[in-house]
């Protein structure tokens, strides 16, 4: 592993060991906090935590996803999904949050960084931006995107953007039931929709935003992008898997049972099978090579000894 992929797993470590803090600050410190009593500077890690712990956890995971995409996909590549993804997913935002489309009304509370123009945290495009990278990978390499079969590369492209975009409606199914109705909520909705306090709206809202951007990035990206290797579909499918068990974790100890089944059903079982999907052609290509190399090995081995009893 080279140094540029340790300080990847790190950025990448921290991501994960940060939402396991915030899971217990939120769901174990919060409703007792006589636990802090066992815990050295206890309080002041519990108030820095819930100050800061939402912006901590997602910068850190913004910087994995940067560094993997910048490993993978070279700068171009990297940008051509960054600034599409951030700038698409804040005007979306703002809008919602002063208009009320393509979501619905509703507005954010503190806990999640700087406001940008008083309405959107800075956090909220760059969590659009790392969590729509890892479900676009995902979906792309899945149903073979990259592949050179041009009759259908082009359908190919349209499935992994809608379907890409549906993983990442899929996460928000989970995440927002818990972030807007707990006891410390992040946002609110001005008026509670019918499914659990959210308005269908809102999904149509997620999954438009995202189909944008990810055809937006397409473009950018043409044919320059290179296929996805075996092991390099790894890293996305771990930032998705884990923001989905951040958020079933929140929902389920608020009682939400109907968003963590619909999310395993539209988000966690096409992502693993997308996964494992992406790996099949490598190991087609990749396991005929070792046989043959094995008995080309076991030839050579056969002459030397023939040669060497002469």
């Amino acid at each position: 592993m080279g140094k540029w992929q340790s300080v990847e797993r790190f950025f990448l470590y921290g991501h994960l060991v940060s939402m396991v803090f915030g899971l217990a600050g939120l769901l174990l410190v919060m409703p007792h906090p006589e636990f802090l009593q066992f815990v050295p500077f206890g309080s002041k890690l519990y108030s820095w935590s819930m100050a800061g712990g939402g912006v901590i956890y997602i910068l850190l995971g913004t910087i994995a996803v940067s560094l993997y995409a910048i490993r993978m996909l070279g700068m171009r590549g990297w940008l051509g999904f960054l600034i599409p993804a951030v700038g698409i997913s804040l005007v979306s935002e703002l809008s919602g949050t002063s208009t009320g489309f393509p979501f619905g009304h509703y507005s954010y509370l503190s806990g999640l960084g700087y406001k940008i123009g008083g309405l959107v945290p800075f956090t909220i495009p760059l969590s659009w931006y790392y969590l729509g990278l890892s479900a676009y990978l995902l979906a792309r390499a899945g149903l073979g995107a990259d592949t050179e079969a041009q009759g259908w590369r082009f359908l190919r492209m349209l499935g992994a953007i809608a379907l890409g975009s549906v993983l990442l409606t899929s996460w928000d199914f989970v995440l927002d039931p818990a972030m807007s109705q707990t006891a410390l909520p992040f946002w609110y909705w001005h008026q509670p929709g019918a499914f659990f306090g959210m308005p269908y709206q809102n999904f149509a809202g997620w999954f438009g935003t995202g189909v944008v951007f990810m055809a937006v990035a397409n473009f950018i990206w043409g044919k320059t992008i290179p296929a996805t290797r075996q092991t390099d579909l790894n890293f996305p499918l771990v930032i998705y898997l884990s923001n989905i068990v951040f958020a079933t974790v929140m929902s389920l100890a608020s009682g939400f049972w109907v968003p963590v089944l619909l999310g395993m059903l539209t988000g966690t079982i096409p992502a693993i099978l997308f996964w494992k999907a992406g790996q099949a052609p490598v190991l087609r290509l990749t396991v005929p090579a070792v046989e043959m190399t094995a008995e080309a090995q076991k030839a050579a081995l056969s002459t030397s000894v023939r040669v060497g009893t002469k």
